[in-house]
């Protein structure tokens, strides 16, 4: 049992902190990075994180929903750390982050499948570090012969034609929302989704003029509001699927979300297993442990024809 038990909860931060006799966990929650989202919660085994509704001021916009964990029931096994599409949870270890789960392979890491071509850049079109909703871009600019250069793209290509752009991508917080890879010129930047699902949400019972969805969405455009309805509507082409407007929409059954599939590193473990159903369905589970041993089958057929062929 651990010394002792600390829980500190302020504007920006939550921390929660275990002191053994020789080790230290710690989980740091930084609110400024969540979105409020449904994602921790359903992948928790010990059912530690609750997400509370925040009440909306008469006239106001709706507020995300605000995480709490129950220190009596976490044990710092890290999944919330590996499952939030945006590094919103972090788990140290005396200090030094540290993810048990993923290390032992008892949980996955998500894939974020990110490809840049700084070749295929074009500097007059645009500031590059806007192109990113979430500030997660970073560009350092330098003459052919590595010199750095101060300034924006827009200042930068007014006075010196031949520049390098070197990119500084930071994919530990990205949820991959494929945002940037639109706003770019074409070529520069192709992501890909790690999360695939469906979102429908029924305008009949939607309040009139409620906009809670669209007030809490973290994604600059995977929510809009229709002109002719005036009714809030969905772009999956942006959705990254996380589930921060379900948490805020007030009217049960108003909104409809559904994750299909989660592009993740290989694993073999229950405690995935168990997760992958609370945040996609039964159904969708069984689909990817169907592929699982599809695959596996495959590779058995591949080793035992190579063996035959030598």
């Amino acid at each position: 049992m651990p010394l002792r038990r600390i829980k500190n909860d302020t504007a920006d931060t939550l921390t929660l902190e275990w002191a053994l006799h020789v080790k230290n966990y710690k989980l740091t929650h930084d609110r400024k990075r969540c979105v409020g989202c449904e994602i921790c919660t359903l992948a928790c085994p010990k059912e530690a994180i609750k997400l509370e509704k925040q009440p909306k001021t008469s006239g106001g916009k709706a507020t995300k929903a605000r995480v709490d964990v129950d220190l009596e029931k976490c044990n710092f096994c890290g999944i919330c750390d590996a499952a939030c599409p945006f590094g919103a949870m972090r788990i140290t270890l005396d200090g030094q982050h540290v993810v048990s789960v993923v290390e032992k392979e008892s949980f996955p890491q998500l894939t974020r499948n990110i490809q840049i071509d700084t070749g295929k850049f074009d500097m007059s079109r645009i500031d590059v570090e806007k192109a990113c909703p979430l500030g997660l871009i970073r560009v350092n600019w330098s003459t052919a012969d590595g010199k750095p250069l101060e300034g924006s793209s827009a200042n930068i290509s007014e006075e010196i034609h031949d520049v390098r752009a070197n990119f500084e991508l930071d994919k530990d917080h990205c949820p991959c929302c494929r945002v940037c890879e639109y706003e770019m010129p074409e070529g520069v930047i192709q992501v890909r989704k790690f999360v695939n699902g469906k979102i429908d949400i029924r305008a009949e019972k939607c309040p009139e003029g409620c906009k809670a969805c669209l007030d809490v969405c973290p994604i600059p455009g995977a929510l809009y509001l229709s002109n002719e309805e005036k009714k809030v509507r969905p772009n999956e082409t942006f959705c990254v699927y996380c589930g921060a407007c379900r948490a805020a929409c007030p009217v049960e059954g108003a909104l409809d979300l559904k994750r299909t599939s989660i592009i993740h590193s290989p694993v073999r473990s229950g405690a995935w297993n168990k997760a992958l159903e609370r945040l996609t369905s039964p159904t969708d589970m069984a689909k990817e442990l169907k592929s699982k041993r599809s695959l596996k089958a495959t590779q058995s057929v591949k080793d035992r024809m190579a063996l035959k062929e030598d």
